[in-house]
């Protein structure tokens, strides 16, 4: 090889030495610039094979046409459909010279086609990856050119050049879709998500941008009746439904498990994205076949819009995180987009996770009590301990407020002792007083509680530590809580009534779900949930309801209470028919500890309703 040629291949080494995925074309071309002003030519070209599609893709070539039209029908090259001399390339291992001649004619009327040259010759050399063919270097001269055994060598040793950095290039190119997309589905994953948000959320793009989540809703019941193996497969026909349903340049994305997020490629409002999120929630409920078995799963959808300059991506999805937990919590199979108010609850309850436990150690908590009364006279029957955390900053808060938190992090049990050893203190101190003899601590049990190893115990425990008799504590479980695990319950409470304690059904009748398991279940008392008391005396079926409660009640020889009592009306209407021990706030609100101990030192309060 010459002087001048050994020139050329370094330097072409040179400028491709540094050449990455994102710099590959551009530097190709220079480097093909170079070589048609060196070796005289007209054009020169670089084009890589897809063996996968058996085609030849356009890398660079010199000089950059003009007018190219968009897509350049020359950009890809599908060996099947290409002129015998183009489809050598496919698999061509030594460089070819091609002449103007009568073995070419095909090829030349392409070029003619194509350039508007009558006559060409040209130079294929093949880049080589061991003993594939991974591509091919083209140089043409309008006219004729003869080629040389020494150029052809320079021309082997740049193809050998290329083709090492295209190797380089589609490993770099293949990391990196392996970093951005899920092996699973192919989707785009989070960290792709992630980087498109960013430049979409950029100040000065345009929006707003719309982020849709999908949570498929109990997933796992696939997973347990026909293994992860289908569970998989469930997700891949999933995403491929996702692909076929949505915009083709919408942004998919799978976060993992059984959660996708979609980004419209456009910029889209909160209403246009609901009405997207409900046409592919209906797309996604059609049937899979999987092992013979025809499933389906529906999905919950969260909305959120962010406005570019304003919001970032961890705003955007968060906010679409929110509204889909909201969806599931509300049963899910349901599309909602996100609001201002589920923002501030979950900061709330961000709140009330982040200090309960130190709360319950700290004595935040404090009980306040609800007189349970006999509306025929005013005698305190009972008093039902509620628990209640003075908050710093948000006040006394109730504990709808903050139980359903305390159950999802594991506080549940360590809440509800702290409960019952502080209401049997207080119980334990007033019968020590001589007050409140003959009246009943009532205690909330949440359905965590019931199924705890050594519940019983730890109960029984409780009441033989402060010295109070059997029949004095009675639990109380709602009516829900009864028919979850009915042979757990069973034997939990049969555990309570050897120990003594008394056990009161919550919230009765507002499904009858507990109808068939009374006569099997040592239940003292049923308390008539208070929506069925709120409108007594103007809602006809709400009292057909209470007055069915009763019958049942003295049919199974149980004590009765009525809740929620506001009215003079409704509380007449309980006696008339049969039920005289209630609570709610026409008979007292609850009060703090020691206004309880004034009360039972009263032992009544007075009733006026009771001679209407």
């Amino acid at each position: 090889m010459s002087e001048s040629l050994d020139l050329v291949v370094t330097s072409v080494a040179t400028r491709l030495m540094g050449a990455g995925a994102a710099t590959w074309a551009e530097a190709s071309q220079q480097v093909l610039a170079d070589l048609v002003e060196h070796f005289g030519v007209d054009v020169s070209f670089l084009r890589r094979n897809d063996h996968t599609i058996r085609a030849s893709v356009l890398v660079a070539e010199w000089p950059v046409r003009p007018g190219i039209p968009d897509p350049d029908p020359l950009a890809v090259v599908y060996f099947a459909d290409a002129d015998p001399v183009f489809a050598l390339a496919e698999f061509q291992k030594e460089p070819l010279v091609f002449r103007p001649d009568a073995n070419t004619d095909e090829y030349q009327k392409t070029i003619e086609e194509g350039r508007q040259v009558p006559q060409v010759s040209m130079a294929a050399v093949p880049l080589l990856s061991g003993d594939v063919t991974t591509g091919v270097l083209g140089f043409v001269k309008f006219g004729d050119r003869d080629w040389t055994g020494v150029e052809l060598n320079a021309l082997k040793a740049i193809a050998s050049l290329f083709a090492q950095v295209q190797a380089r290039v589609e490993a770099e190119t293949q990391l990196r879709y392996l970093a951005e997309h899920d092996d699973l589905t192919g989707l785009n994953n989070r960290r792709a998500l992630l980087s498109h948000l960013d430049g979409r959320l950029a100040e000065g793009q345009p929006g707003p941008v719309s982020a849709l989540f999908f949570d498929l809703d109990r997933l796992k019941a696939i997973n347990d009746y026909l293994g992860h193996t289908a569970g998989d497969w469930f997700i891949r026909v999933l995403a491929e439904r996702l692909r076929e349903g949505a915009d083709p340049r919408a942004l998919i994305a799978r976060l993992g498990g059984d959660e996708f997020v979609v980004v419209p490629a456009g910029p889209m409002d909160g209403e246009a994205a609901e009405l997207l999120a409900h046409h592919l929630q209906s797309t996604l409920k059609e049937r899979v076949s999987i092992d013979g078995e025809m499933l389906t799963r529906t999905v919950s959808i969260g909305v959120a819009v962010g406005i570019p300059g304003q919001d970032t991506t961890s705003d955007l999805l968060r906010r679409a995180d929110q509204a889909v937990l909201t969806a599931k919590n509300s049963g899910g199979n349901r599309v909602t987009v996100f609001t201002e108010e589920m923002s501030l609850k979950q900061e709330f309850n961000n709140d009330i996770e982040l200090h309960l436990q130190s709360v319950i150690e700290n004595g935040a908590l404090l009980l306040h009590y609800l007189p349970e009364i006999d509306m025929r006279t005013g005698d305190i029957l009972a008093m039902e301990a509620l628990v209640r955390w003075q908050h710093p900053t948000r006040g006394l808060l109730s504990p709808e407020s903050f139980i359903g938190v305390a159950e999802s992090i594991n506080l549940a049990g360590e809440l509800g002792r702290w409960v019952m050893r502080s209401a049997c203190t207080d119980f334990a101190r007033w019968r020590a007083l001589g007050i409140g003899k003959d009246a009943i601590m009532r205690i909330n049990v949440s359905p965590v509680q019931l199924v705890t190893d050594g519940f019983v115990e730890s109960v029984a425990g409780i009441v033989d530590e402060f010295g109070l008799e059997h029949g004095s504590v009675c639990l109380e479980i709602t009516e829900s809580v009864v028919v979850q695990d009915i042979e757990t319950t069973r034997v939990t409470l049969n555990g309570l009534k050897k120990a003594g304690v008394l056990v009161a059904i919550d919230d009765f009748g507002t499904g009858y779900s507990a109808l068939s398991h009374l006569k099997s279940l040592p239940v003292d008392t049923l308390k008539i949930d208070k929506s069925f008391v709120r409108e007594l005396g103007s809602d006809p079926g709400d009292l057909a309801i209470v007055r069915a409660i009763i019958a049942l009640a003295e049919a199974f020889g149980l004590e009765l209470v009525a809740e929620g009592v506001e009215t003079d009306v409704g509380a007449l209407t309980l006696l008339r028919h049969g039920c005289h021990r209630a609570q709610g706030f026409l008979l007292s609100r609850p009060i703090p500890t020691d206004a309880m101990e004034t009360l039972l030192a009263q032992g009544r309060i007075p009733v006026s309703f009771s001679k209407g």
